[in-house]
């Protein structure tokens, strides 16, 4: 169905530098008409109008979590096909998504090639996973806890909450909004499976994250 069709892509990412790139990247290979989108409230408004098939989603963004992004816009438009593109490599994460009805999630190391192996997997109604997700989901679960990969806004953020900073005081100095910065905080909770703050410092500092 989608040979001789373009393919809407919408790209969801609130880095312009990230969106242009995949734009570019896309915009070679001819068979994708794609839209391009700084904030999760514009897509989900977007899909209500307009049919999309495929859109690359980023977990982090300013104004909501992709986490439950993925899940709203799913609701809305259950045939548009949602993968997770992030830096963000926790298994828990990986894992959040899918079950919240993600078709696939890509790492934004991967290259050119495999974004769009991933993109062709998803709308031949497979799960769409880059090669470094495949190795971090393959692993054994383990029951003792592995310390997580934290991004530096997350290591940035691990800091200013363990000072005792608001998320307020945390998005001024870092010049970011108070939402990413709650939805770093629930990443940071969901990493650090704790289940709350004080648990969350506890154990970075515990494992000398602090």
């Amino acid at each position: 169905m989608y040979n001789n069709t373009p393919i809407n892509i919408a790209l969801v990412d609130d880095h312009p530098m990230i969106l242009e790139g995949l734009k570019s990247l896309l915009q070679q290979h001819g068979r994708f008409q794609i839209f391009s989108f700084t904030k999760g409230v514009a897509i989900l408004d977007f899909i209500q109008e307009n049919t999309i098939d495929v859109i690359l989603l980023d977990i982090v963004l300013s104004d909501a979590n992709g986490l439950d992004l993925c899940k709203s816009i799913k609701q809305k438009s259950p045939s548009s096909i949602v993968i997770g593109i992030s830096n963000q490599a926790e298994r828990s994460i990986i894992f959040r998504f899918l079950e919240n009805g993600g078709n696939g999630y890509i790492l934004k190391n991967a290259d050119a090639q495999e974004i769009v192996q991933c993109i062709d997997k998803a709308l031949l109604g497979e799960l769409a996973l880059s090669r470094e997700v495949q190795e971090i989901i393959s692993r054994p679960s383990t029951s003792t806890f592995e310390l997580p990969r934290l991004t530096k806004r997350e290591q940035q953020i691990l800091q200013a909450i363990a000072h005792g900073q608001t998320s307020a005081k945390i998005a001024e100095s870092l010049f970011i909004s108070v939402i990413t910065v709650e939805t770093h905080r629930r990443n940071l909770m969901q990493k650090f499976k704790a289940k709350n703050m004080i648990e969350l410092v506890k154990i970075a500092t515990e494992n000398k994250l602090l």
